[in-house]
């Protein structure tokens, strides 16, 4: 296992930053709002402690567009109330851009910043899985800090070649990256984050929310005083530190945040190193203006080792496939942002920003060459086998043969050593209007904006021959760069500069007191050139425009004060990614991501879907119970899929036909004296609504061309078909609380497998605490326990091919990613 190298900071700036940027805040409750006064560890509310006290039902808002307006906090809590006021009493102040949560006609759900504090969850995903009902997590890499989100059955991953199905915007800034869409969790350091929204299928906030949105607003100086600090250890090699600091004087606020994470990794070879920062100035003008300027910084390192043979994993929980695997990430993110208010009823806002991301990705795989001299045509030299699998091909290494002999003579075991490089440098911007103005008498809240974004990437690729050895395999370089074109595994130079253009509008208009109507949509308009860069492949260059109107309309119904109807419907499209066309031939598969060629157009994927559901409050005894409970059914059409090929470590995009995903989500909580509860169930039937025939040349139950046959009905592979949560913390001193979770994840399907003939991964569960004591004032510790039962349980599964390491004497396909075992970490967190 590699050794965690000592904390340093390191971050990797661009040659040249050229934009001036702008981000706003987004604000989504308004009764918890911070006390300027109060440090974070203060900001969580209390219970009351008056046993007479009769509790309100929270009033939420949130935002109807990536862009929020900033408001202001109040200098003082707001008095308590002696009993429950009428509807139209506890209604907050129309504030232009944001609306009652009870007026939005869909599942809308909010995380606070306590949810993401190192007393309930170790990092980021964790705490995401946690606290947001319909998400679970699923592993691709082998790595807990490159880990998917898998909401109602679309996905956000950082792994390039997933298809993705949400759209993430950091303070109304959209960061999935240029290239393919992912989602680079590393980047977002947990500690800054002042509150997540998850809004579900909304054509609003554009390009990828087919599946919905996750809005993150980022913590400033006007929201967050003072200065803390908490150092983690534990299990595999964990040590990390975060310190954050933050205050205002007089119009001008600053925030700062930083933090470092080491951990060896609980598999072999799979450690990690974080070095992250996020900033942000703010000044605030008399007139009601705002302005902020932030910056996040990251340089992470990431073992990754991705899926295990079924066999391997019996003899060693933790062993790996071939290596090495590894991920370097840097990133360097400038924002502004203006807002103006020159009346209570209109706001007026701009954001800008510049965005460097580099990525180098390091994979040691199986290889096409072979040195078999009974298959080779001159059994003196190595070969490479045609695409179509029936004649072999003299293997050349920058345009020179390469002798079977010697160190690389049969029956050495052939590998390859493929490197990608990956720069992006992306800017834009948005404006945005927002009006509370009443209409014939009527609450109304309009919005209306425009957003421009502009993508230029550099990707290129290498692949060096190597031989495989050892247990776990481990591949090793010869110094013999692959320039195999008839194999499409040769030096690749792509260059692609994409441009999307949004205009958007939503209004939600009161009819009465107790119905409000929501209806809005967008224009989106995306321009993707690709042009070969090396001028060896000019099927690599290319033009394509994709472009929609998007509409959704939907009401909410307030049946009683505390119980309201909501339904809407909504379609939202998704342009196909630059590396999605550039690999989507089955004749000339791509070695994702090592290699592109030029292929055919794809067609995008437009959502329909359809939601209604019931959200309510009750007061059982002296507690607060709220609840929702909601249906939905979300159509793709022409949805993307990734199909393997028979080509080793080959895939290819394509056009699959419709996909439907539908369920059920029930989602309550209480909260009482001294306990908070919640339980949670969600239901995902993901499934082909087309007859198609799809290359799986690894699955068993393949015919001999590779190939298995999807009926309508047949589900999705790597999609959980149910996910139930549940768990409780308690006070039980003044000082001391002590909180558990139950996770169970239901079956799902190995990727390769949808045709659905192989056993499913089954479901499992698992167990973790959280506990916390303040020693004093400003002292705090805290301990955490993963797994707690130290179950095993697979997270994800697919096929390779047996022969791939011969000496390993394999006979089963599948190859899974194992669920990490039981952890346990330290803390101690300090406040001033």
């Amino acid at each position: 296992m590699c050794a965690v190298s000592s904390f340093s900071w390191r971050f990797f700036f661009p040659p040249a930053a050229q934009a001036i940027l702008w981000i706003l805040p987004a604000t989504t409750v308004i009764t918890d709002m911070v006390v300027p006064s109060l440090s974070f560890a203060q900001q969580a509310s209390t219970p009351s402690t008056d046993s007479n006290a009769v509790s309100l039902p929270e009033i939420r808002v949130v935002p109807t567009t990536p862009l929020a307006p900033p408001r202001r906090a109040p200098s003082a809590p707001a008095p308590s109330r002696p009993a429950a006021a009428p509807v139209a009493q506890t209604a907050p102040a129309a504030e232009p851009g944001v609306v009652d949560l009870d007026k939005i006609p869909s599942n809308v759900q909010t995380i606070p910043a306590s949810d993401f504090g190192p007393t309930k969850a170790p990092d980021l995903l964790q705490a995401m899985e946690r606290a947001l009902p319909g998400v679970a997590l699923s592993d691709q890499t082998g790595n807990q800090f490159q880990l998917d989100i898998n909401y109602r059955g679309f996905i956000a991953s950082p792994v390039v070649g997933t298809p993705q199905g949400l759209a993430v915007y950091q303070n109304g800034v959209r960061i999935n990256e240029v290239f393919g869409d992912t989602i680079n969790w590393d980047f977002i350091p947990q500690s800054a984050i002042n509150r997540m929204t998850l809004v579900p299928s909304n054509p609003v906030y554009g390009l990828n929310a087919i599946g919905g949105a996750l809005s993150l607003e980022m913590k400033n100086g006007f929201s967050y005083h003072g200065v803390e600090g908490d150092l983690t250890a534990g299990s595999f090699g964990r040590i990390g530190a975060t310190t954050q600091a933050g205050g205002q004087k007089g119009n001008f606020s600053g925030y700062i945040t930083a933090d470092a994470i080491d951990d060896a990794g609980w598999r072999q070879d799979s450690p990690s190193q974080l070095r992250r920062i996020f900033a942000d100035l703010g000044a605030r003008g008399d007139n009601n203006t705002e302005f902020h300027v932030t910056f996040t910084g990251a340089d992470n390192h990431f073992g990754a080792i991705a899926a295990t043979p079924v066999q391997m994993l019996a003899q060693n929980w933790a062993s790996v496939f071939t290596t090495p695997q590894t991920t370097e990430n840097q990133l360097a993110f400038l924002t502004a942002s203006a807002s103006w208010k020159p009346t209570d009823t209109w706001t007026y806002q701009a954001i800008a920003y510049y965005r460097y991301f580099h990525q180098a990705h390091v994979d040691g795989n199986g290889t096409n060459a072979s040195n078999d001299p009974t298959v080779c045509p001159d059994p003196t030299l190595l070969c490479f086998p045609n695409l179509n699998g029936t004649t072999s091909n003299l293997m050349t290494t920058t345009g020179q043969t390469v002798a079977n002999a010697g160190t690389l003579g049969f029956p050495n075991v052939l590998g390859e050593i493929d490197r990608t490089w990956t720069t992006t440098n992306s800017f834009g911007g948005s404006v945005q209007a927002a009006s509370s103005a009443k209409v014939l008498g009527h609450n109304n809240n309009f919005v209306v904006g425009m957003s421009l974004d502009r993508g230029l990437v550099q990707f290129s690729t290498t692949s060096e021959l190597g031989t495989i050895s050892g247990v776990p395999p481990l591949v090793q370089g010869t110094g013999l760069f692959i320039d195999q074109p008839s194999g499409d595994n040769a030096p690749v130079g792509l260059g692609a500069a994409t441009l999307y253009t949004g205009l958007y509008a939503t209004d939600t208009f009161d009819v009465t007191p107790r119905l409000s109507i929501t209806a809005g949509g967008r224009f989106n308009f995306a321009q993707i050139d690709l042009r070969d860069e090396l001028g060896n492949d000019p099927l690599l260059t290319g033009n394509h425009n994709y472009s929609r109107l998007n509409p959704t309309i939907g009401a909410t119904y307030k049946i009683t004060p505390n119980l309201t109807f909501f339904g809407g419907y909504s379609e939202a499209n998704r342009a196909p990614t630059p590396l999605e066309l550039e690999c989507s031939d089955p004749v000339r598969p791509c070695l994702i991501d090592n290699a592109l060629v030029g292929d055919p157009n794809l067609k995008q994927v437009v959502s329909h879907t359809f939601e209604a559901g019931l959200r309510g409050t009750l007061n059982p005894g002296k507690g607060i119970l709220s609840w929702t409970v909601d249906v939905y059914h979300a159509l793709n059409t022409d949805d993307i899929i990734n199909v393997a090929s028979p080509i080793i470590g080959h895939e290819f995009f394509q056009n699959g036909g419709n996909t439907l995903r539908q369920g059920i989500e029930a989602v309550a909580s209480y909260k009482w004296d001294r306990w908070t509860a919640y339980a949670n169930f969600t239901s995902v039937d993901a499934t082909f609504r087309n007859p198609l025939t799809l290359s799986s040349p690894f699955n068993p139950f393949a015919n001999a061309n590779g190939q298995i046959f999807v009926v309508p009905g047949d589900h999705l592979p790597a999609i959980p078909d149910f996910r139930f949560k549940t768990g409780a913390e308690y006070q039980i001193t003044a000082p001391w609380k002590l909180g558990a979770d139950l996770n169970v994840i239901g079956s799902q399907y190995l990727v390769g497998d949808a045709s659905n003939q192989n056993p499913k991964i089954p479901a499992y569960w698992v167990v973790n605490l959280h506990s916390s004591y303040k020693v004093s004032e400003h002292i705090e510790l805290f301990g955490l326990v993963q797994n707690l039962f130290d179950r095993r349980y697979y997270v994800s599964g697919t096929f390779f091919d047996i022969a791939e390491v011969p000496y390993l004497n394999l006979t089963d396909p599948r190859t899974f990613v194992p669920g990490m075992p039981f952890a346990a970490y330290v803390g101690v967190r300090g406040t001033l």
